[in-house]
């Protein structure tokens, strides 16, 4: 007869793949987050108003940069492109019909005609948008002298 030595299972657990996997996820996360922002470089104009709250759905933006050109942020087209005052007004038609209650927003360059975001937001309005809104920066606190 063979004598059958009983061993008893090992209760511990592995977690050498557990911090692999952890550690891929780290540097994917650590490459693609600076590919994550959208939009178009401009500078905001500061303003000491207060900070509207944020909704649970993202805002629909339109950018006039410092040359004046219109970009759209909404749907399949690109963020970074510009686009000229009729798209401008049928792709935010567009997104109004199917959501009324959408945010509509303007980021104007500080360095940029005051009437050419004048003119973005009645394009807007054009679209359907019953209230549009800016966007600035809060401005820096000023340090004190010495």
């Amino acid at each position: 007869m063979l004598n059958r030595v009983k061993r008893k299972p090992v209760a511990e657990m592995n977690v050498v793949p557990y911090i692999d996997v952890m550690l891929v996820l780290l540097v994917i996360f650590m490459i693609t987050a600076p590919l994550l922002t959208q939009g178009v470089k401009v500078d905001l104009p500061q303003a000491d108003a207060e900070v509207m709250e944020q909704k649970q759905e993202e805002p629909l933006i339109t950018t006039v940069d410092a040359t004046g050109q219109l970009y759209l942020n909404v749907g399949e087209g690109n963020a970074e492109e510009p686009i000229d005052a009729e798209t401008l007004v049928s792709r935010v038609a567009a997104v109004l019909r199917h959501n009324p209650k959408k945010q509509v927003l303007v980021r104007g360059d500080q360095s940029v005609d005051y009437g050419q975001v004048i003119s973005a937001m009645v394009l807007l309005q054009k679209a359907g948008a019953p209230t549009v809104g800016l966007i600035t920066e809060t401005p820096q606190a000023a340090e004190p002298k010495k």
